[in-house]
C-alpha cells in the first residue's frame, strides 16, 4: 500500500466543465483546491442570464455542486475568494453569500479586477477541507476539526472569520488597513495602510500563538502597482521578524496583484497563509510535533530579496509568482504573451525540480493576464506543461503587472513526503 498522499483530481457533471485544461477540484492531503467558478450554467455551458446577483448565485451553486460531489458540505469551506468586475457590486454579492453561509463563515478575500473570463461580472473560488486525506486505502484523521478564531485586536466582520485553521495551515482573511478600534481606514497614504494591514495580520497570528515568521505565503493586492516600492519599504520592516528568521534571511513566498479597486476604497490589502505546526484536533498531544518550514531558492529561476521562490510546510509547497524573466539575465524574455507564458512556466518548473518534485505535483495554478483575451494563447503553452489538465486553476485579468509583463503565474505544489519535525 502506498503510504504517501496522492494528487486526486475530480469533476462532476453538476458543475461546469473547465473552459480550459483544468480540473474542477484537486485534493491533496487534507485540502481540496477548487478551480475558480464562473457563473456558467453546467447544462448550457453559457453564462446565466441576469445581473451580478444571478451570476453570484450561479458561482456558489457551482461550488456547492462540486463540494457535494466529493461528499463534503459548504461548512467545510475554509476560504472564499471573490473577484468582481465592479467593487460596487459586492453588497449584492454579499446578500447571496449569506444564503450559502448562514451561520459559519470562512476566511475571505474580496478584490475587484480589470477583467474576468467570458466577461463575467463575478468569479468565486473556494478552498475546502479534506479530513480523510488522500493516502490510498488509508483514511487519515477524518475527524479533524476546523479551528476558527477572531480577536478584537484586528478588524472583525460578520461575513468572514479572521483565521480558519485546518490540519497544518491557518488561512487568514485578507486584511484591509482598518484600525480595529475605530473600524475605519487609517489616515495617511499607502505606507500607513500597508503597515496597518501587516499589524492586523500580526495581531491575528499572536491571538492564536503563531509567530509572524510562520507565514509561508503572502498575497499583496494593490490599487496602484506603482506603489510597490513604498509597500516594500514597509514590508521589509516586518520580514524577517525574529532573530532566527533574520539569521537565515527568511521571507515568505509572495504574489503581488494589481486590483482595479478594493473594499472601502483602500490602497492595499494583504492576505496571508500561515503554518500550524501542531495541527488541529483531535490529534493527541503526544502525536503533535512542530513541523519546520523549508524555504529554498535556485539559481535556475529569478531570485528576489523580498520573497523565497518556494516555501514548503507539511504537505504543500507554495511558489512565489513568476514573471517572464530570464534567470540568467534577470530581464524580460523577448516576444509576446506566448513566449512570456512559456518563461513563467519554465521558471516554475525549475523551482519545482530544484526541490525534487515534478510538474505533475502541481495542484493549483493562478494566472494573471494583462489582456484576458490572451488566455487562448496561454492555454496552448499551458498544455505543454500540464498535458493531463489536472491542476485546479484561477484566471483573472489585471490592468498591469510588475515589469510591465503580459502574464504572471503562481502555483501550489503537493509535497507528499511532508516536512520534518524539529529535531
Amino acid at each position: 500500500m502506498n503510504n504517501y498522499n496522492i494528487v486526486l483530481a475530480r469533476n462532476t457533471e453538476n458543475a461546469p466543465k473547465g473552459i480550459g485544461p483544468y480540473s474542477q477540484t484537486v485534493a491533496f492531503s487534507h485540502y481540496n483546491n477548487l478551480s475558480a467558478q464562473l457563473p456558467i450554467d453546467p447544462k448550457s455551458g453559457k453564462l446565466v442570464t441576469g445581473g451580478v446577483k444571478e451570476q453570484a448565485e450561479q458561482c456558489f451553486k457551482n461550488i456547492k455542486a462540486i463540494v457535494e460531489s466529493i461528499d463534503h458540505v459548504m461548512s467545510d469551506v475554509v476560504r472564499i475568494t471573490i473577484f468582481v468586475k465592479n467593487i460596487k457590486d459586492i453588497d449584492v454579492v454579499d446578500e447571496v453569500y449569506k444564503t450559502f453561509f448562514p451561520t459559519y463563515v470562512p476566511s475571505r478575500t474580496v478584490v475587484a479586477v480589470a477583467a474576468l473570463p467570458m466577461d463575467a461580472l463575478v468569479q468565486i473560488e473556494a478552498l475546502v477541507s479534506n479530513g480523510e486525506g488522500t493516502i490510498p486505502n488509508a483514511p487519515q484523521a477524518g475527524d479533524l476539526i476546523k479551528l476558527t478564531n477572531n480577536t478584537v485586536n484586528a478588524p472583525t466582520s460578520v461575513l468572514s472569520t479572521q483565521t480558519v485553521a485546518f490540519s497544518h495551515y491557518n488561512n487568514l482573511s485578507a486584511q484591509l488597513p482598518i484600525d480595529p478600534k475605530t473600524g475605519r481606514l487609517v489616515t495617511g497614504g499607502v505606507k500607513e495602510q500597508t503597515r496597518q494591514c501587516l499589524k492586523n495580520i500580526k495581531a491575528i497570528l499572536e491571538s492564536i500563538d503563531v509567530p509572524f515568521d510562520d507565514i509561508v505565503k503572502i498575497n499583496i493586492f494593490l490599487k496602484n502597482l506603482s506603489d510597490i516600492e513604498a509597500v516594500n519599504e514597509v514590508y521589509t520592516t516586518f520580514f524577517p521578524d525574529s532573530a532566527i528568521a533574520r539569521a537565515v534571511a527568511y521571507v515568505p513566498a509572495r504574489t503581488t496583484v494589481a486590483a482595479s479597486a478594493l473594499p472601502m476604497d483602500a490602497l492595499v490589502q494583504i492576505e496571508a497563509v500561515a503554518s500550524h505546526g501542531d495541527g488541529t484536533p483531535p490529534q493527541a498531544v503526544e502525536d503533535r510535533h512542530g513541523l519546520i518550514i523549508w524555504a529554498k531558492n535556485t539559481e535556475n529561476a529569478p531570485k528576489s530579496s523580498l520573497s523565497t521562490q518556494t516555501v514548503a510546510f507539511s504537505h504543500y509547497n507554495h511558489i512565489s509568482a513568476q514573471l517572464p524573466l530570464d534567470a540568467k539575465t534577470g530581464k524580460m524574455v523577448a516576444g509576446g504573451v506566448k513566449e512570456q507564458a512559456e518563461q513563467c512556466l519554465k521558471n516554475i518548473k525549475a523551482i519545482i525540480e530544484s526541490v525534487d518534485h515534478v510538474m505533475e505535483d502541481v495542484v493549483k495554478v493562478n494566472i494573471f493576464l494583462k489582456n484576458i483575451a490572451d488566455i487562448d494563447v496561454v492555454d496552448e503553452v499551458y498544455k505543454a506543461f500540464f498535458p493531463s489538465g489536472v491542476p485546479a486553476r484561477r484566471t483573472v485579468g489585471v490592468s498591469t503587472l510588475l515589469n510591465d509583463a503580459l502574464v504572471q503565474i503562481d502555483v501550489v505544489v503537493a509535497n507528499a513526503e511532508g516536512t520534518p519535525p524539529r529535531s
